[in-house]
């Protein structure tokens, strides 16, 4: 079973949030996953992206109630 860490970034904006987010996997271990609550749409759209430019796998994006976003990444 893979762990997983997660962050609350809800009240920060892109890019801000992608710079937390990676500090973040840059300390976990390979396999692990970062599960990341966003209220930012320029991060719902921007960090999966960024992610995947850096090597990660984005597991899971999906669209929550109250203008929330859940994205799993793998590290």
């Amino acid at each position: 079973m893979k762990s997983t860490l997660y962050l609350d970034l809800r009240g920060v904006k892109c890019p801000l949030s992608w710079a937390r987010a990676k500090v973040q996997l840059e300390q976990m271990a390979r396999g692990s996953l970062l599960e990341l609550l966003l209220d930012d749409p320029r991060g719902a759209r921007d960090l999966p992206r960024a992610a995947e430019s850096e090597g990660h796998l984005v597991v899971k994006t999906s669209r929550l109630p109250d203008g929330l976003w859940r994205l799993v990444i793998e590290n």
